[in-house]
């Protein structure tokens, strides 16, 4: 039977609204094999940092060595009370890169309060997670504010202190405007992934939480891009910002990437089926378009005998939660997404990605593929095209 996969051809069938065209000559690379590979070294180690000593113990508690590229150049910048943008890939360890200085700002300072704006649920309880790890014995508090989740529970926790308050912007307005949540208490606000919440229509929630918080405030920005809109962002929020980019190229080099065609007559499904069986798809991250799509296809794998769970916007978070923990335990081979859902995700061993909707954009592409090939290991990204 010959391959499916090799010479790219124009795709078809996307639909209205589904986005740029996108050359399917984009979705081929294949993984490099580096024998040798230049080594960071950083300027600092954790230890040389001047942070509290109980900071530093849960950082090598969490199995922190040396710091990553945007850490070691992003901490001393945020000690000193600077405002950092920071141009970074997923992956590149910028959530520590900010967590760190932060709570070591709030350690010495018992009544600075922390906001921090993502741009997904996922990612604002993933930053919670590491958050915790960091904070452990501390006395110290934080509340995840999030839509799909009950609002009265987030009313009620922001009833008590909390030195960090992480949240998505369309939740953080809501909870402004009834006044259980007041940005004149943050001095220090953080933007993490601003050029996904520019995307996704969050700007005028951004402005109106940034215009309510103290004119001198501390304020961390960051993106995996840097385009005319963020430019404007960054100069409408920021003040002097320290520049620091640490961005890699758009796409892994440890993602062999390729198209699946489909042919005339054949059935999109049955293509993907007799690939899933293939003794080589371990864990898969499966990516459609839209919310309705992505559900239907998980019920057809399920049908066909494939555990197979499915994460998009029409779930609530305890569902999206549930789904998530089954996949990251193996309990399940395939989790279906969109790509809004996706944002934030981390993963591990995740061994193919398999776009069965092309996305809308190819920075969405490159967001989607690189939760495959992490950590130093191959994984595969396939593109279904007509």
């Amino acid at each position: 039977m010959p391959s499916r996969f090799g010479r790219p051809v124009r795709s078809g069938g996307r639909g209205k609204g589904a986005g740029q065209y996108i050359n399917p000559q984009r979705f081929v690379n294949k993984a490099v094999i580096e024998e040798t590979v230049e080594h960071f070294v950083p300027e600092h180690n954790f230890a040389d940092f001047a942070i509290e000593e109980k900071l530093k113990e849960n950082i090598i508690r969490k199995g922190y060595t040396a710091p990553s590229p945007i850490q070691d150049k992003a901490i001393p910048h945020v000690l000193q009370g600077q405002d950092v943008v920071g141009i970074a890939n997923t992956g590149t360890g910028k959530t520590a890169a900010f967590l760190i200085p932060l709570i070591h700002k709030v350690l010495k300072n018992p009544k600075e309060n922390v906001l921090i704006m993502v741009p997904t649920r996922e990612l604002a309880l993933q930053i919670q997670e590491e958050l915790q790890g960091f904070i452990a014995g501390m006395k110290l508090f934080s509340t995840v504010c999030v839509g799909g989740a009950s609002i009265g529970n987030q009313i009620r926790d922001l009833r008590y202190r909390n030195e960090f308050v992480i949240g998505t912007p369309g939740r953080l307005k809501d909870l402004i405007e009834r006044k259980v949540l007041h940005p004149s208490f943050f001095k220090t606000v953080v933007l993490d992934e601003a050029d996904r919440m520019l995307d996704m229509g969050f700007i005028q929630d951004m402005r109106k939480i940034m215009s309510e918080m103290p004119k001198g405030r501390h304020t961390l920005f960051f993106s995996a891009t840097l385009s005319p809109e963020i430019e404007k962002l960054i100069h409408e929020f920021l003040h002097e910002p320290v520049m620091i980019s640490v961005k890699t190229r758009d796409t892994s080099k440890n993602v062999d990437q390729d198209v699946v065609r489909v042919r005339a007559g054949e059935n999109k499904l049955d293509v993907l089926h007799s690939m899933l069986t293939a003794p080589d798809f371990g864990k898969v991250l499966i990516f459609g378009r839209t919310k309705h799509g992505v559900e239907k296809l998980t019920s057809l794998l399920n049908a066909r005998g494939f555990k197979a769970e499915s994460i998009h916007g029409n779930k609530n978070q305890s569902g999206r939660q549930r789904s998530l923990k089954l996949f990251k335990e193996g309990k399940v081979q395939i989790l279906v997404a969109t790509d809004v859902a996706a944002r934030g995700l981390d993963i591990s061993d995740v061994s193919h990605v398999i776009n069965f909707d092309i996305p809308a954009t190819y920075e969405d592409y490159v967001h989607r593929i690189g939760r495959t090939g992490r950590a130093g290991k191959k994984g595969k990204a396939l593109t279904f095209v007509d």
